[in-house]
């Protein structure tokens, strides 16, 4: 009689268990260094279908706070359009959101607002970068920020992306910002950029590189400088600039000058062929010493020359593995690297295909008849 009573009890109280939230099931006092949940959040969050154990196995210091706004999140989110899956995967991903005050969470939309083309574009931001969205530190900074931005006529959906991605450089004081854009507006004019193309060319600028503005605007003047000293022209400095764009920002004296030294040494380059060289493959002013040397040493061991490199420099740009699936493919179609030019593997993928298509078309063609139809592989 005892163990059946025993057996249907231990019955009950599993079915119990399974109807209950998280919060219930699992303890809250599961370590002595741990603080105490809020069973409030846990619950409130288990009712949108948020899942409790991942936010607990990598933000659990959220649950144990006193404050928590969750129901308020999610009625901010669903009213920017936001379904319930979208807002159950915005509090897994960056539940920190929940401990933002209701009035500072509808200021940051009001604010992002007015740099998105609309409320759905938004959205899609806050699902792909929820911190940059609920990080409410340096409010002030923030519109002073988008206020000159705005002022340059910059498309919105630049400002919006660079709020995104790099929410650190509208949390700085726009002075700073200031600095920077003044330095790359001066750079631009100075070098002989056209004043009607400055803001197309400052977006193509940031876009490429949101944390542009994060560097200090001595890097720009440092690297010019260097390479003005190496003996570059002024409309050589500003086809470089064009070409490299944000990357200019990110490059050292001391690493460009390790990268020409071993170019011209390599290549047996003077100082002109040496400039030409890094004109037409400007990458070779960042890549690493060691990704240059790997690269150059790969394409001696196949066999192609110090001479075809000074012509195609932009074989640089291909890591070892994709020289050789290249040179292999265009060996299947009779096509010897090592006695022609470099130009053909160069390139994007694309570039490559159609290059590769129209060695394929050629060997297809039957000679006796040059204008007859080609037959496909089937036929």
């Amino acid at each position: 009689m005892l163990r059946v009573t025993s057996a249907s009890l231990y019955t009950c109280c599993q079915k119990v268990r399974l109807l209950l939230p998280p919060s219930a099931s699992t303890s809250t006092l599961t370590s002595p260094n741990k603080r105490l949940e809020n069973q409030r959040t846990v619950d409130s969050l288990y009712e949108l279908s948020v899942d409790i154990k991942k936010v607990r196995k990598f933000k659990g210091w959220v649950l144990s706070e006193s404050s928590a706004y969750v129901s308020e999140t999610a009625d901010l989110l669903k009213d920017m359009g936001a379904d319930d899956t979208v807002i159950a995967r915005i509090l897994e991903t960056h539940p920190e959101a929940i401990l933002c005050r209701p009035e500072d969470a509808v200021a940051q939309r009001d604010l992002w607002v007015s740099v998105c083309p609309n409320r759905r574009e938004l959205m899609s931001i806050i699902e792909k970068f929820p911190a940059s969205f609920f990080t409410l530190t340096h409010h002030d900074n923030q519109r002073a920020n988008i206020l000159y931005l705005q002022s340059l006529r910059l498309n919105k959906r630049i400002i919006s992306k660079l709020m995104a991605s790099a929410p650190q450089s509208f949390s700085q004081p726009v002075e700073r910002n200031k600095e920077v854009i003044h330095t790359l507006r001066e750079t631009y004019l100075d070098l002989g950029g056209d004043e009607g193309n400055l803001r197309i060319w400052l977006q193509k600028l940031l876009s490429q590189n949101p944390y542009i503005l994060l560097r200090p605007a001595e890097a720009w003047r440092d690297s010019l400088g260097f390479l003005r000293e190496r003996g570059f022209t002024t409309e050589e400095l500003l086809s470089l600039v064009c070409s490299l764009r944000a990357s200019m920002a990110e490059l050292k004296p001391e690493a460009m000058e390790q990268a020409l030294t071993y170019i011209e040494g390599a290549l047996a380059c003077s100082e002109d062929e040496l400039k030409q060289v890094v004109i037409r493959c400007p990458s070779v002013l960042y890549y690493s010493l060691p990704t240059l040397v790997g690269r150059y040493q790969g394409l001696m061991d196949v066999g192609v020359s110090m001479d075809q490199v000074k012509e195609s420099p932009n074989v640089l740009e291909l890591t070892t593995q994709i020289v050789l699936y290249r040179i292999q493919k265009l060996a299947s179609y009779g096509y010897d690297v090592r006695s022609g030019s470099l130009d053909v593997i160069v390139g994007t993928k694309k570039d490559f295909e159609m290059s590769y298509g129209k060695l394929q078309l050629r060997q297809r063609r039957p000679l006796f008849n040059p204008v007859a139809p080609l037959r496909s592989v089937e036929e």
